[in-house]
């Protein structure tokens, strides 16, 4: 069997496009149940807690299977578990729309968030294997746009299948993926590459729970946040600290004697940028998720708008993120860290200013006004998500990749759920203590989105510091060496 990296793959930029079509639909599906809920609950005559589970079940299940199933893949090959991962997600799709009351569709969902974690890690781990130098920066930023992208334009396209099936229209947002699935599926076949898998075969079982409670025990007060939770349950925060502290110990002593760990310890210790990247995409995922659902409180709760009207007042921010990830993938490697700082800049001046156009302007032009405002947003997210992803892998050996990229998307979801219950829980304090202020409330939830990021910024900013300062000291036949190793993998 030849190296994976000995020659290029031919079929490489169309096998990317359909990991990228999988990958759009299973993030997708984080968002664009939201705007549908109201309905599932009229329809199935639902309880609001067990509703809101259809979101939260399906984000819980994705955040705990993606670092075993990336190292799954990097054991068994990831060419089978995306193929497995992807069929199992059709089918649950189709079961969550056929679904006749609510505990059947929380259960699918939970599945269906299962197989697209499972997917997840894939995509980066086989873009890490296809693509080497320059395109893998493409490629990465074409991973990066699809990633920013399908959070934002979640609320449009819900938005815009309930408004065109009507009645029960919202069974059409989980049979949507059907079909598309079933093409990627079948295209999958035919184009992404057989290769060898890279593992002994062993999966690290106490690893894969120790991992797993932590992140459930960190995760499910979150998720419970809105009847709660996080009142009743606030003890599962420093259990899962102690759960992950022993996950690390655990993966610590796997490594030292010569087993194969689920993490290994040397992706955040001796891996070039892979803690930078991560611990930035946590902290601006925190921001960039939570928004979202102010966006869609503010515009259908308190200026009236409906779904799809609510999904298009945020279309600026999808556009500018788009148009500038694909961009950003041809820039990062001359640019590097610097190219996320400026992008952090530009997404935080466009959030912030957005808040406060929000909160000044006149209700029937606010989202004209606030156009411009998510635009510059859009296009500093752009060029944050993808060089950020780029920079954070890179580096990693292409037998972890799949490990590495699960670990990677496992912090976005950790911040996204934390920002997805922290700012609309603001956003309903300040409600009720402005006597339904909506214009403040909004203003106040974005602000905070904005705070979470300026954290980012700083990481991105000692990062980039430290980067030159590496540049400035080394000689030139080190920055070489340096170069190859990266291109290795």
């Amino acid at each position: 069997m030849h190296r994976p990296d000995d020659h290029p793959d031919p079929n490489r930029w169309r096998a990317l496009w359909v990991t990228l079509v999988a990958g759009f639909m299973t993030l997708l599906d984080v968002t664009i149940v939201a705007v549908a809920l109201p309905s599932m609950q009229r329809e199935l005559n639902a309880s609001a807690a067990s509703v809101q589970w259809v979101v939260s079940g399906y984000a819980l299940a994705f955040a705990l299977t993606l670092v075993t199933a990336g190292r799954v893949g990097d054991t068994f090959g990831r060419r089978r578990v995306f193929l497995v991962a992807l069929a199992a997600f059709v089918v649950c799709s189709a079961a969550a729309g056929a679904a006749p009351g609510i505990e059947l569709l929380v259960v699918a969902r939970l599945a269906q968030g299962v197989a697209a974690g499972s997917i997840a890690p894939q995509n980066s781990a086989l873009i890490q294997q296809l693509f080497r130098g320059t395109e893998r920066g493409r490629a990465f930023g074409l991973f990066g746009a699809t990633v920013g992208v399908s959070s934002a334009v979640g609320p449009v396209v819900g938005g815009l299948i309930l408004a065109l099936a009507g009645s029960g229209g919202w069974r059409w947002i989980f049979y949507v993926n059907v079909p598309v699935g079933a093409l990627a599926f079948v295209l999958g076949l035919r184009l992404l590459p057989r290769v060898a898998p890279g593992g002994r075969g062993r999966l690290d079982p106490v690893g894969v729970l120790l991992l797993g409670a932590g992140i459930l025990a960190l995760m499910l007060p979150l998720v419970l946040a809105e009847g709660g939770g996080v009142a009743r349950v606030w003890w599962l925060f420093p259990a899962g600290l102690v759960l992950l502290a022993a996950f690390v110990r655990w993966e610590r002593r796997i490594a030292r004697r010569d087993g194969e760990p689920l993490l290994d310890p040397g992706l955040l210790t001796e891996t070039r940028g892979y803690a930078t990247g991560a611990g930035l995409a946590a902290l601006y995922f925190v921001g960039f998720s939570g928004v979202w659902l102010v966006f869609a409180l503010f515009f259908q709760n308190g200026l009236g708008y409906s779904p799809l009207m609510s999904g298009l007042a945020v279309t600026p921010f999808a556009v500018g993120s788009a148009a500038a990830a694909a961009v950003a993938g041809r820039l990062v490697e001359r640019l590097g860290r610097l190219l996320t700082v400026w992008g952090l800049v530009a997404v935080m001046a466009g959030l912030g200013t957005t808040a406060v156009v929000l909160w000044l302007a006149p209700s029937d032009r606010a989202v004209w006004f606030a156009a411009p405002a998510l635009l510059v947003g859009g296009l500093g997210s752009g060029c944050v998500i993808s060089p950020n992803i780029t920079m954070t892998l890179r580096d990693v050996p292409v037998r972890m990749a799949g490990a590495a990229g699960g670990a990677l998307q496992t912090g976005q979801r950790l911040g996204g759920a934390v920002g997805t219950a922290a700012l609309p829980g603001l956003f309903y304090l300040t409600l009720n203590a402005t006597h339904d202020d909506y214009h403040e409330a909004v203003a106040l939830s974005v602000g905070s989105g904005v705070a979470a990021m300026l954290c980012a910024l700083t990481v991105a900013v000692l990062d980039w510091r430290r980067d030159r300062a590496g540049r400035a000291g080394r000689c030139p036949p080190e920055r070489s060496h340096s170069h190859t190793h990266a291109g290795q993998g």
